[in-house]
Parts: structure tokens; sequence; C-alpha cells
């Protein structure tokens, strides 16, 4: 007689009864858990609204890595990536960082920030450096011979203090009681701000239903602290019959939707340069563009 197991005969198998899935817990038993996505939002009073990530860069005339900051007055600045010793520093080239914002002074710490160009090795200081600047120059210059030597990097041609390499169709943009020359023809100036899947808004700064500035022409009178050209009418995109909050979206390069949202970062600085009639004579057109169909901004 065969024997039986518990009153099963040997060979068989019995159905066993499923366990009903459960969306909240995994195969085995372990509760499942899903981390709730919360959008990144800049404070109301926190100074700078730039995102970090993302404002690293090369130097067009070295090679080496510098990092892009933003000053108290919303000029953007380039500082050297690492710290040193702020008493290797000279005290006109120590510069601190607080809240996003790049100060020219120490902040009483045994450490500083140092402005790209001092140690740029393509560049000729103009401050009186010490041994130990002098021996970073010295080190960047090797790193960047090592670049251009496999190929991974061609230096630029120098050009004037503060230009970018293409610097044609660069409008002058008068707004807030100053001068801005723009990064791209009025048209083209483009959102920085963050859009919620994390990336720079598409929408330019002036669209379509938008009050519009007015291209005059205006005398090429220096702003404080700049040297003065013999005096002649130059066209000025004019934005200064606009209100207030519509000069400051255009200064702080937003679309009319982002401006409304100020918890909203930003990806990228604002191109605007603060216009030198003696650094940005190329720039100076005497006429006033023709009006197209097809451009925004009327003449």
């Amino acid at each position: 007689m065969p024997h039986r197991l518990g009153g099963v005969r040997p060979g068989t198998f019995t159905a066993m009864s499923p366990h009903p899935a459960c969306a909240a817990r995994h195969w085995d038993g372990s509760p499942r858990t899903t981390p709730t996505r919360r959008p990144l939002r800049v404070a109301a009073t926190s100074p700078s609204r730039l995102v970090r990530a993302g404002q690293s860069g090369r130097c067009r005339l070295c090679g080496n890595r510098i990092d892009f900051y933003q000053r108290a007055d919303q000029r953007p600045i380039a500082l050297h990536p690492a710290e040193l010793a702020t008493a290797q520093v000279p005290a006109s080239c120590r510069w601190h960082v607080s809240r996003g914002i790049a100060h020219p002074h120490g902040d009483g710490s045994a450490w500083c920030h140092i402005l790209h160009r001092v140690l740029c090795p393509r560049r000729t200081p103009t401050d009186r450096l010490t041994p130990a600047v002098e021996e970073m120059r010295r080190r960047l210059a090797v790193r960047s011979r090592r670049l251009i030597d496999t190929g991974t990097f061609t230096p630029a041609a120098p050009t004037p203090a503060g230009e970018p390499p293409s610097s044609r169709g660069r409008p002058v943009v008068q707004l807030l009681l100053g001068r801005y020359l723009a990064q791209t023809p009025i048209e083209d100036i483009r959102c920085v701000a963050q859009t919620r899947h994390r990336h720079r808004c598409p929408q330019p700064v002036l669209p379509p239903n938008a009050p519009q500035g007015v291209w005059t022409l205006l005398p090429t009178s220096p702003q404080r602290g700049q040297l003065a050209l013999p005096a002649a009418l130059m066209a000025v995109y004019d934005l200064s019959r606009l209100p207030y909050a519509e000069q400051l979206r255009w200064r702080t390069q937003r679309c009319p939707d982002h401006a409304a949202t100020p918890g909203a970062a930003d990806l990228a600085l604002a191109g605007w340069q603060v216009f030198d009639p003696l650094l940005h004579a190329v720039h100076i057109h005497t006429r006033l563009p023709h009006a197209t169909p097809d451009r925004r901004g009327k003449a």
C-alpha cells in the first residue's frame, strides 16, 4: 500500500491559493514608498536666483576652468574654482562669495576666491602678485599648454576686455536709468528662468503681445567713471518709457510668465553688459535699424 504524506499521494501537487497583489507593497511584502517630488524654489529673501549647477565653464583664452557668479550689481564675474589662502592673495585680488553673490574683498576668514583673469596665463596682470599666485599662474600655464598639445583646446584670439568672441548684431538698450549692451538681437533675448522640467525657458523676453520699446537716436554720453568720446548720436532701443516692473523684467531677463513667478530659479546669467562707449565702440551705430515685418521692436 503506497505511503501517504499528510494525506497527499506521492507525485501529486495541490494548487495553492495566490496572495492578492497589493499596490502599497513589493513582491516580498516590504512597504513600497514613493518619494514625493518637491519643486525647487528660490526663497523670497535670497539675493541671487542663480542655480549653481551648470555655472562652470572654460576660459576661451587658456582653457582652464572658471566659475561664474553674480556681483551685487548683477554683473557676471569669473572666479577661479578653488579657494586660496587669504595670506597668499593680494588684498586687491580677494573675493568672497556670500549667498551666491561675489563681493570684492575678503570676509575675514583664512580662505578667499580670486579672479580668473589674475591667474590666466594669457593675460598680463595689472596687480603686484605674490609668489604663491605666480606659482599658480605657472601651473595653469602648464595645464593650458597640455590642453593645446593634445588638441583638447584651441585658444581664441584676444579681444578687448569684456567682449565675447562674437559681438555682431548686439543692440544698446536703455532701461532703469542706464544703458546696457545686449548679448543677442532684441528678438533673440531668451528667458533665463528654470521650467518645471528643470530646463531653461525657451520663451523670448519680448513676446508678441508685450509692451515694446522704440528705436531712437540718443547722444553717446558716458556714465560715471567712463571716458568720454566726441559727441555723436547712436541708435538705442529705449525701454525707459515702460513701467518700472517691465524694465525690471527686462533687466532680470525673464518672460512675462516667469516674471510673475518669483520662486523660479535662474539657469543662466542675464546677458547684459554695462555699456561703455569706448570699449563697445564697434556696437555704436549712427542710423536706426530698418523695420521689417518679421522683426519685433519698431524703428
